[in-house]
């Protein structure tokens, strides 16, 4: 049975994308076959993997409306074991369009339904934002991974997010559970990164991951080059980060 995780944080620039592509390649790297749904209208994981969003016929977008077979708009991305359901600009528009919507809150999982078996991991990387994307990423999932970028404003935001995350639980979805928390960008130097570290921590010291995302070049390069940090610079610190959190991912199956 596949493990459906949405990568989830509504502040934008904590890693969410980053996260997707390259714990999706590890995963694949270990011979998993890897789903990577890109449920953000920037389109940034589709075009992290080297695609052109403006040059694909259909997307998730027609998914979630149900005019085009979900199977029919899944992309290879040329890496094996990884494939894409790419975000395409009418993605957009289609929080307004689906208010009206009948199970409008459960169309991403009636979408990933007939497809999410092929995959032993469908990973969604969610819009920064709490709307009905992100719900609908959230009904989809059993799992949610939560990156953290070592920062203040992160704190006041994910008491927000965990109270989003409860009602969900109680309302739409009640086996949705935390996978964990990924604290990324971190800097050693930064006495700041480290005070939030520890904070977080102390708040959640059963869900906190132990590895940590550094602040890292190459994976900021990487995405440019429409590639994974493994194929950019697979001896990187922001690899081996990735590789220990793919790791982390897996054990926790295991232990479970």
């Amino acid at each position: 049975m596949a493990r459906k995780i949405s990568i989830v944080n509504q502040k934008g620039g904590v890693g969410k994308t980053t996260t997707a592509i390259n714990v999706g390649a590890a995963l694949a790297n270990h011979g998993h076959q890897v789903l990577i749904v890109d449920l953000d209208p920037q389109a940034n994981a589709t075009s992290g993997f080297g695609i052109d969003y403006r040059q694909i016929p259909h997307g998730v977008y027609e998914a979630l409306a149900g005019s085009v077979p979900t199977v029919d708009t899944i992309r290879a991305t040329g890496r094996p074991g990884v494939h894409v359901l790419p975000s395409t600009p009418n993605l957009a528009g289609a929080t307004v369009e689906l208010v009206t919507v009948e199970r409008r809150e459960w169309r991403l999982a009636d979408a990933l339904g007939p497809v999410a078996e092929r995959y032993d991991y469908v990973l969604i990387d969610c819009p920064p934002s709490l709307g009905l994307l992100t719900i609908n990423a959230l009904t989809a999932s059993d799992e949610i991974l939560i990156p953290v970028q070592c920062e203040y404003y992160s704190l006041e935001g994910l008491s927000q997010l965990l109270e989003t995350i409860e009602l969900v639980k109680q309302n739409l979805k009640p086996n949705l559970s935390v996978l964990g928390l990924v604290m990324t960008m971190y800097e050693d130097e930064n006495q700041l990164a480290q005070a939030v570290f520890h904070e977080i921590y102390q708040h959640f010291p059963h869900r906190v991951f132990r590895t940590v995302v550094p602040r890292n070049v190459k994976l900021a390069e990487a995405p440019s080059f429409g590639r994974s940090i493994f194929e950019h610079s697979r001896d990187s610190s922001g690899a081996r980060a990735y590789r220990r959190l793919a790791h982390e991912i897996r054990l926790t199956k295991e232990a479970a």
